[in-house]
């Protein structure tokens, strides 16, 4: 069962899991759907942002309502993995060495490179082959791209582009930003959702997303097309994590090992579009190949002590150009 709002009573029965979830629906269900019928465990599903779930899992810490946190970057969730249990999943051996679980609770689900979405029925002769592109003046007001301290893919996005337009220095990339916040006309969305659906409907001509959201409707048919930033793409993981003291605790590590599972990481690439962190699982069909993406790396350390400081300045940023 899926809820896009509050959860309601948890009992104690162990055929039970409860998921905090900000992927979308589409993407829920299938996977849901298998976990449930092989293993007999009734799932219930809360959807909501990333931030709105992780907030809920620190304020429910003394009593936790959920199981599971499935989604969030690890950028966003690192710096709270001590809400999470450790547990380390049954296809470790399989994951890719650096997508290894090495911290205990972290957990990683899919490879996930930040792109850029365009409508191509709006987009006309506007060349956009990267960040700089969306500087274009007749861009303005038509790029969605929603709070990145409410969607940790736009999270993602603010630090793809501090270090790709600040060469590597994340400081260098602020003057981007700034002109990046004037370009979009003081529209900031609530979520990741509505980039790449508001891109989809026509609502915006380009949207700063993640791959498998853009990647969904191409495969559809529709007329998206990916843009893989020519100044540089960071793919990161994002991950499923066990709430600590989760009251059904083996069936939260039951779906960690499900979902990290060949079966699960299949489907994942088949028919959700999604990159594996499985070595024994290919690439999606359709998609850029890695090896031609221009790919860079942030500085985690950094990304973790600064969050909440690049949190603030891109709000008052975005504040000031209004």
């Amino acid at each position: 069962m899926v809820s896009a709002v509050g959860c309601g009573d948890k009992t104690e029965e162990s055929n039970n899991l409860v998921i905090y979830c900000p992927h979308p629906l589409e993407f829920i269900n299938p996977l849901v759907s298998e976990f449930e019928a092989q293993t007999g465990i009734s799932v219930e599903v809360v959807a909501a942002g990333t931030g709105e779930l992780l907030k809920r899992v620190e304020s429910e810490k003394d009593n936790p309502l959920g199981d599971i946190f499935w989604g969030g970057s690890l950028s966003t969730i690192k710096p709270q993995q001590d809400l999470f249990e450790n547990y380390q999943s049954a296809n470790e051996e399989y994951v890719y060495d650096d997508m290894k679980n090495v911290e205990g609770p972290l957990t990683r689900f899919t490879n996930i490179p930040s792109v850029i979405m365009v409508n191509t029925d709006l987009i006309g002769d506007i060349k956009v082959e990267g960040y700089e592109d969306l500087l274009n003046p007749e861009l303005k007001g038509k790029i969605a791209f929603s709070d990145p301290a409410k969607s940790s893919s736009s999270y993602e996005h603010l630090i793809n582009m501090l270090y790709a337009m600040g060469n590597g220095d994340p400081e260098k990339g602020w003057d981007y930003v700034e002109k990046l916040c004037s370009n979009l006309d003081s529209k900031l969305l609530s979520g990741s959702s509505a980039v790449y659906k508001g891109v989809a409907d026509g609502e915006y001509t380009v949207g700063l997303t993640f791959e498998e959201a853009a990647a969904k409707y191409v495969s559809d048919g529709a007329p998206i097309k990916i843009v893989y930033m020519k100044e540089g793409v960071i793919a990161k993981p994002d991950g499923v994590y066990i709430i600590k003291n989760a009251k059904n605790m083996e069936n939260a590590k039951k779906f960690i090992d499900f979902i990290t599972g060949k079966d699960a990481q299949t489907i994942i690439i088949e028919k959700l579009n999604r990159r594996s962190v499985r070595k024994d699982v290919p690439a999606p069909k359709g998609l850029e190949k890695l090896e031609n993406i221009n790919l860079i790396y942030d500085d985690e350390e950094v990304v973790i002590a600064k969050k909440q400081e690049w949190l603030d300045r891109f709000k008052e940023i975005f504040t000031n150009a209004q």
